[in-house]
């Protein structure tokens, strides 16, 4: 909100500085956003008179001046304005003054062989409007020599301050006067309303249809009233704070909604049809033509003002074009009503119109000041406009505002970290408005002023059949109680200015601070890392894609299709990241660029409940690897997935050893090219392999296209083990090689176990290095060969203790697999 400091002296008997009245606002919490001060670039601009003005002896477009500045100075000119003339009253800059509109600084100088030793100004070189035409041509009394600044009344600062959504109450000038007054910056006006004598019954009448759209509303009809441009300083004065002038009457309302925060109305009495204005709620498909140019369809939670002919003004936050008052209206009526403040904000948000109306009604305004404010916008209109009151219409009850808090003194230490006396607690609230009513060394209880809705709030129950009003009063006035008291500590400390209040560290809860990721996040945190590292590049996809895309990859269950999909093709939940990435991947092939390496943290969803979302790392390697020095380039298999999603897993704190590789892989991932990794015959981690190939022929994907599932959920927490200093052995490991003969159908998971196992004190490692199948073998016999690492702990080993180690492998390796040794 904006005001100019002579505005605010109106209000306040002051002779604080403006730095002083800044420096306070801020501090009582009503924060200043900046100070605009019109005068200072203009400060050096003085009134002149031309003497004379003539051609100029060698260009025909310029002028020649004599332009008297004061203190018995006559000074050349050179101006090229049209309108320059002998006699006339202008602003002229003298040399060393910084133009705002140009952004130059004046120097004396000579135009075409004559002097010009000063400038003739218009008002758009002095940044006060567009009008370039001409220099500014002042009446002719203007004080020759006299500041323009201080005569055009520009030495006026604009104060504009950031209202916080509680404090209404500071939305107006008097409202913010009020609180400078009670910092001690000054002493507040009183505001005596006028006294109105009717001259004749108002035309018009109130009703409240339903109290949803008003709870109380006054209103007096001013006739033979003449609506012409509101005085200069009415204009000045909107003009300062960002309004543009209309008329008289709506000027007035505008003023006063600035003024002293109370919104008004005008209508047209000529205009309103059937003699009677309704507070009503808006029916299905109304519509309203509104003051701003625009037309609204209302619904039936819009609260209005209504005559015979429908909706003439959406409550509290604009009025209506067709009864709204022009130069043709000689008689008006003044509408001043109170309205719920939730109903208003929901209005006004539902058809997206914001107004300094709805600002401070959806705040809450001042319940006692509706009478005194009609009063004094009667008064103000008959003054600038003529005519004579009527007398006064009025519906509804007003609301019963009173109300008390309380506040414990021990909640000031408590909460604000101040421990004042009762005294000086007690001036302080008593200073803005608070009515002392008792006090004891442990609590004040103070009357609430009506100016302060954000303090113990008083209660409104929307009318609505079947509400239990007792329950909810009850309810209502216990949190309303709790709340008073801190908004008591709140005004008691911003009073003393908030910079008083002391800074106080947050208790330490532990010397070592929680962890800012839980387990699963540091998974998802760490998998995202570590694919990267492996150079796959992360995508953000949505978590639905086309039901048709969706079945080559799962079912498809009607609970997850989409009611309302953002496209046509977006109307399914996946089942897993990996149908995303393979579109990802069509599209990349599509455009010329089918090897690329994508992987994508996501979920993946099975059914409509919370564990039917899974959390997934999933990656996706399509086309040929990278050519490099060490390696030609060749088509991508399943073990470049294993490969990902091995190294995946041991990141992740899985104990290797532990894995199981089945051939279970769904659907989706070549039969016999893929695997399934668990822990234990139950727990699926991960699975991975090539593409099917009918699913990379439908997707126009490159037949080498390999990609793998891990599911984070899955992983179990790593155990919590104290650390200890690393068993470094400081003899040398011993390896030895063995060759074995078994069924192919045997998997080489089962015959690494079982080696492991035969002498775990001695056997660190079991490593699978050769496979073999071809001539000299008998028919579906395959020879796999391992090499198993020894590592002493005490001493080194003999050949008959390695020797016995080997036995043990042999004899563990035959029996899990039925293997034989080969010669």
């Amino acid at each position: 909100m904006k005001f100019p400091l002579s505005w605010l002296r109106e209000h306040l008997a002051t002779t604080a500085t403006l730095d002083e009245i800044t420096t306070t606002l801020s501090a009582i919490g009503i924060e200043v956003e900046g100070v605009e001060d019109r005068g200072a670039a203009l400060a050096h601009f003085r009134i002149a008179r031309v003497i004379e003005a003539a051609p100029h002896p060698n260009a025909d477009r310029l002028r020649a001046l004599r332009v008297d500045v004061g203190d018995r100075r006559e000074l050349s000119v050179v101006c090229g304005a049209p309108n320059a003339r002998t006699g006339m009253v202008g602003v002229a800059a003298l040399p060393g003054a910084f133009i705002p509109g140009t952004g130059i600084t004046l120097k004396a100088g000579e135009i075409r062989g004559v002097k010009s030793e000063a400038m003739m100004l218009s008002a758009r070189e002095m940044g006060l409007g567009e009008d370039h035409d001409g220099i500014v041509d002042l009446p002719p009394d203007a004080p020759v020599g006299s500041s323009y600044v201080a005569w055009a009344g520009l030495d006026d600062p604009i104060i504009e301050v950031k209202v916080t959504p509680n404090r209404g109450d500071a939305l107006s000038v008097r409202g913010v006067a009020r609180d400078l007054a009670a910092a001690g910056l000054g002493t507040l006006h009183p505001r005596v309303p006028p006294a109105i004598t009717p001259a004749y019954e108002t035309p018009l009448r109130w009703t409240i249809e339903d109290p949803r759209a008003c709870i109380w509303v006054l209103g007096r009809a001013v006739r033979g009233v003449k609506n012409g441009p509101s005085p200069q300083w009415l204009q000045d004065r909107l003009r300062a704070i960002g309004l543009r002038p209309i008329s008289a009457l709506v000027d007035i309302t505008n003023f006063f909604t600035f003024d002293i925060g109370r919104p008004l109305h005008v209508f047209d009495v000529a205009k309103v049809k059937g003699g009677t204005l309704a507070m009503r709620m808006a029916r299905e498909g109304e519509e309203l033509a509104a003051l701003n140019g625009k037309t609204y369809t209302l619904t039936p939670e819009d609260g209005v003002i209504a005559d015979a002919a429908g909706a003439e003004a959406l409550g509290g936050i604009v009025g209506g074009e067709p009864s709204g008052c022009d130069e043709t209206t000689t008689e008006c009526f003044i509408e001043c009503a109170l309205f719920d403040p939730v109903r208003v904000a929901l209005s006004g948000r539902r058809h997206n119109v914001f107004t300094d109306a709805r600002a401070r009604f959806e705040r809450g305004i001042d319940p006692s000041l509706l009478p005194s404010a009609l009063d004094a916008a009667t008064a103000m209109i008959m003054e600038l406009c003529g005519g004579e009151p009527s007398t006064v219409s009025e519906a509804g009850t007003p609301p019963a505002w009173e109300r008390n808090a309380t506040l414990r003194l021990e909640r000031l230490a408590g909460l604000g970290g101040l421990d004042l006396p009762l005294d000086e607690a007690v001036t302080r609230l008593t200073r803005l408005g608070f009515v002392l009513q008792s006090a004891d060394d442990a609590a004040i209880t103070v009357a609430v002023p009506p100016w302060r809705n954000d303090i113990a709030a008083a209660i409104h129950l929307d009318q609505d059949p079947g509400l239990d009003a007792t329950r909810a009063a009850t309810a209502a006035e216990g949190c309303a109680a709790v709340e008073a008291e801190c908004d008591l500590v709140e005004e008691v400390l911003r009073l003393g200015g908030l910079d008083a209040v002391p800074a106080v560290s947050l208790p330490v809860a532990s010397p070592v601070p929680a962890p800012s990721l839980d387990a699963k996040q540091g998974r998802a945190a760490l998998a995202r890392r570590l694919l990267a590292a492996r150079g796959l590049q992360e995508c953000v996809t949505y978590g639905f894609i086309e039901h048709r895309i969706v079945a080559m990859f799962g079912e498809t269950p009607e609970a997850l299709r989409l009611e309302n999909p953002i496209a046509s093709d977006l109307d399914q939940m996946r089942p897993t990241p990996l149908a995303s990435l393979a579109l990802a991947a069509a599209r990349n092939a599509a455009r010329g660029l089918p090897d690329v390496a994508l992987c994508e943290l996501g979920g993946g969803y099975r059914d409509t409940t919370p564990a039917g979302q899974m959390a997934m790392a999933v990656g996706l390697r399509a086309g040929r690897t990278p050519a490099n020095w060490a390696a030609p380039a060749r088509d991508l298999d399943a073990l470049d997935a294993k490969g990902d999603v091995m190294a995946l897993l041991e990141a992740l704190g899985v104990p290797m050893a532990a894995l199981q590789t089945t051939t279970d892989a769904p659907g989706h991932y070549h039969p016999g090219r893929s695997g399934v990794l668990r822990q234990g015959p139950k727990t699926v981690l991960a699975q991975f392999g090539q593409l099917h190939p009918r699913l990379c022929e439908a997707l126009d994907l490159p037949r080498a296209t390999v990609g793998f599932e891990l599911f984070l959920d899955a992983i179990p927490e790593p155990k919590r083990r104290k650390k200890s200093a690393p068993e470094l052995s400081a003899l040398q490991p011993v390896r030895r090689d063995f060759a074995f003969l078994l069924d192919a159908s045997v998997p080489a998971e089962k015959l690494l176990r079982a080696a492991q196992g035969a002498e775990r004190a001695l056997i660190s490692e079991v490593t699978l290095f050769d496979r073999y199948a071809g001539p000299n073998l008998p028919e579906g016999k395959v020879s796999l060969a391992i090499e198993v690492t020894l590592q002493p702990r005490d001493k080194t080993l003999t050949d008959a203790e390695i020797e016995a180690v080997a036995q043990k492998v042999v004899a563990a390796v035959a029996k899990a697999t039925g293997a034989t040794l080969r010669g």
